[in-house]
């Protein structure tokens, strides 16, 4: 896999900064998460990176090459509601061999998609099954199957969980673990719960307004986190305690 790089990144809508001048490096086959509060910019970037929110100012690159702005990207993003994300008139089979590159023959298609079902957990005898026949959590499982049939160096997960019952989104970040750790992918794992990026991210990055307020290894951010808005995030989530200021 490869690495995904914005360097000085700038979205703007009319006379609206919604992202102002981010910098921010997913290693190749690493997890990086990105977390803030909603209307923080992080899915703005997110959008940016795979073609859906104009770049004012900055470069996106992946693998050290900019992303094309036409054609196949080398990203594939999955989005939070994984309903809205599948097109209901097609089978999940159909929805995800459409992300295939091209050029495969059908039977050699048909078993792409039984392969990157059976990858995501799911029975490849559902393929015909339409997406509304299909729970949440294995809609999103679809999602991911067809995020993994274009072929990218890069996912970008973007709140793939909090659209998801409790008792799902466990099971859906597991999959994300097996998954990084199988295939090495790269991914930027977005998420607004900083409990659910210490589980799957070994480097986070906090957002507010805009801008990247504090970055670093997960452990050392949500031990001693340097910053309050950090802080605040922390204290958001049951079960985890408020640390102090880390020492300068």
């Amino acid at each position: 896999m490869s690495e995904l790089r914005f360097e000085g990144v700038t979205v703007r809508y009319g006379a609206t900064t919604a992202v102002d001048d981010v910098s921010l490096v997913v290693p190749p086959g690493s997890v990086v998460g990105l977390v803030g509060e909603s209307g923080s910019g992080k899915s703005t970037l997110a959008r940016a990176a795979v073609g859906l929110a104009p770049v004012c100012a900055g470069l996106i690159t992946v693998g050290g090459a900019p992303v094309p702005s036409r054609g196949r990207r080398p990203l594939q993003m999955v989005f939070q509601d994984p309903y809205s994300s599948l097109d209901p008139r097609m089978s999940i089979g159909e929805s995800v061999a459409e992300a295939m590159p091209r050029g495969a023959g059908r039977a050699e298609r048909r078993a792409e998609v039984a392969r990157l079902l059976e990858l995501v957990h799911l029975d490849p005898t559902r393929a015909a099954a339409r997406p509304a026949e299909l729970s949440g959590g294995q809609r999103q499982r679809v999602a991911l199957a067809r995020a993994l049939a274009g072929r990218p160096q890069v996912v970008i997960a973007d709140e793939i969980t909090s659209a998801l019952d409790v008792s799902i989104q466990g099971a859906v970040l597991n999959l994300v673990r097996e998954l990084q750790r199988e295939l090495g992918l790269s991914i930027l794992f977005i998420s607004h719960n900083l409990a659910v990026v210490r589980y799957v991210a070994t480097h986070v990055a906090v957002m507010r307004d805009g801008r990247i307020v504090e970055e670093g290894a997960t452990d050392r951010v949500l031990a001693a986190p340097d910053h309050d808005y950090t802080r605040e995030l922390l204290a958001a989530v049951p079960g985890l305690s408020t640390p102090t200021r880390s020492p300068r």
